[in-house]
């Protein structure tokens, strides 16, 4: 396999940026605004938009996560005993407008599960979708109102999303099978 680095430090910067200021100028402000990270580095990137709303708007937008292990349609050929993290959904959700936030949108599956977890929660006002990285090749319809970088990709490569929360390193990287590098 071989990795080519696509985004460093300084371009996830800017497209996080971009994107909190995209969301509060969508949305109008920030009240009854909600961040929610999918589970696990949606939830890293969901607080670095709060952050990053915050220092802008100088108040808090609140931030939850949300695991969707028992929500995947791909749950059976998963392991035996999955690992279920707990959702953190202490704000309401009901009547708000809920980001739902990932960090690479792909076949649309997740964001799919993440729905009906969400809908567990309450039912909000409203639901957006952001997203780091839109690699393309979407199963079911759906699309993201806020993206960082499209990055078209073939079905064969893998894109990893790595950031200092989570692996000590900000990057966005394509890994490729050796014969198609």
């Amino acid at each position: 396999m071989s990795e080519r680095r696509v985004l460093g430090a300084d371009e996830l910067r800017r497209a996080l940026t971009r994107i909190a200021h995209e969301i509060v100028e969508r949305h109008g402000g920030i009240d009854d605004l909600v961040l929610v990270g999918i589970r696990s580095r949606g939830v890293p990137i969901a607080q670095r938009l709060a952050a990053l709303i915050e220092q802008h708007e100088g108040s808090a937008v609140p931030v939850g996560s949300l695991d969707i292990t028992y929500y995947r349609d791909d749950l059976t050929r998963m392991a035996h005993a999955p690992i279920v993290k707990r959702s953190d959904l202490e704000a309401e959700v009901s009547a708000r407008t809920v980001v739902l936030v990932d960090d690479v949108l792909y076949t649309g599956r997740t964001v799919r599960a993440a729905l009906d977890a969400l809908t567990d929660h309450g039912r909000p006002r409203a639901v957006r979708l952001a997203t780091l990285v839109d690699r393309g090749h979407r199963e079911l319809p759906i699309r993201p109102d806020f993206v960082g970088k499209n990055l078209p990709t073939s079905s064969g490569e893998l894109v990893h999303v790595r950031l200092v929360e989570t692996d000590e390193v900000d990057e966005v990287v394509i890994e490729r099978p050796e014969e198609a590098a």
